[in-house]
């Protein structure tokens, strides 16, 4: 009887740490799945426009009945176009925010350089040129279009200073360039009236000389980008 009565008290203590064990064992993996998928999640997070309806009736309040239809057609663009070729992809972001109209910071913001956000820019229908390669670069970025290929560029135009977006298909190729100035895409090769001066994404600053990249720091130093990175984190 003693002997049973050990046999079953071990039967019971066994399966005990065996459920205790698969408690663990499912703990473990929960959180090794949590290390792998959350900064996917959370980068999806930080580029899509979801907005509250709270931040919509604010923006139609200051800016107009345009302002929320705005935003939402810049959503659908970017939910319905996700699997799309890449070039594709491109036309589609340069047609829809060439067709935001342009007007100067000094006009459209009181100041001598402002750069808007996406979501500042379409609300508030107006757009320097850093403000149309911004937007270009974080929806391209939104539609899966890695983040290494998109470079905002400043040049020099013919006469003043101007900023543009380049995208590079392979690390070494000539750009092509995605510009508010004329509707149609072109390799940088084809656009002698710009000159590049610098280039920068969300990874890094660089200086570009004769058509090549060479690293110089970290985006975070342009207090413009920094100060508009910041507004953006609170519009979503």
């Amino acid at each position: 009887m003693r002997a049973l009565e050990l046999s079953t008290a071990n039967f019971f203590g066994n399966e005990k740490r065996l459920h205790q064990g698969m408690r663990i064992l499912l703990r473990i993996m929960y959180l090794l799945l949590l290390v792998i998928f959350l900064p996917l999640l959370l980068r999806a997070a930080d580029v899509l426009p979801e907005f509250s309806e709270k931040y919509l009736a604010a923006a139609e309040k200051k800016y107009g009945a345009g302002a929320k239809n705005r935003m939402q057609a810049w959503s659908r663009l970017i939910a319905e176009n996700r699997n799309k070729p890449e070039q594709e992809k491109l036309q589609l972001v340069n047609n829809f925010f060439n067709k935001v109209p342009y007007v100067s910071d000094q006009k459209h913001w009181g100041k001598k350089d402002y750069w808007a956000t996406p979501a500042e820019m379409l609300a508030s229908n107006g757009a320097d040129c850093e403000d149309y390669a911004i937007a270009k670069y974080f929806t391209l970025v939104a539609l899966g279009v890695d983040n290494s290929k998109l470079k905002i560029t400043y040049v020099k135009a013919i006469s003043e200073a101007h900023m543009v977006l380049t995208y590079y298909p392979q690390p070494n190729a000539v750009p092509l360039v995605l510009d508010n100035l004329i509707p149609h895409i072109k390799l940088a090769s084809q656009r002698p009236d710009l000159k590049p001066v610098y280039a920068f994404n969300g990874d890094g600053l660089w200086l570009v000389k004769s058509q090549t990249l060479g690293h110089v720091g970290g985006s975070g130093n342009i207090r413009f980008w920094r100060e508009m990175q910041n507004r953006m984190g609170k519009e979503f």
